[in-house]
């Protein structure tokens, strides 16, 4: 088995193959689609027309990665080591490739949790990652979903 906690990810295919370990783990479906080219990939619209690599002449590499069951999660692999998570709706943008294994075993270890405030009234989804980090976002009180009310602490 593969160290997925404190492996480093060079590549969008390695992010990859790590979420398709997590997904044999949990026993999750996975489906991943591959946008590979400057003039494929979301953050490279400004690439020019035909313009399928970088100006150092690598192909940029991005993915989406979408897990079967619930919790409903998807993953945005970009080619500049970051990702945009995806947990039921609630965005975590900016998450480095490196951590993305480490919040996704999280999140299907079923430690992820909604903390409630009563005052001014609202939902976080936080999601603890080893190290005493943690990823927090916001839910918007009318996207909290079966899955996130009953994870309210």
């Amino acid at each position: 088995m593969i160290d997925l906690m404190d492996s480093h990810l060079p590549t969008t295919e390695a992010a990859v193959t790590a979420c398709r370990a997590l997904a044999d783990e949990y026993l999750r479906e996975i489906e991943v689609t591959h946008d590979i080219g400057a003039d494929q990939t979301s953050r490279r619209s400004a690439a020019g027309v035909g313009v399928t690599t970088d100006p150092d002449g690598t192909l940029p590499h991005e993915a989406y990665v979408e897990f079967g069951g619930l919790p409903r999660v998807t993953v945005r692999l970009y080619p500049e080591d970051d990702a945009l998570i995806s947990v039921e709706g609630v965005e975590f943008p900016d998450v480095p490739r490196d951590e993305v294994p480490a919040f996704l075993r999280s999140v299907f270890a079923d430690r992820a949790f909604v903390k409630a405030r009563r005052f001014p009234p609202g939902y976080r989804l936080v999601v603890p990652l080893p190290g005493d980090r943690t990823y927090k976002e916001r839910v918007p009180m009318i996207g909290l979903t079966p899955w996130l009310s009953g994870k309210v602490r």
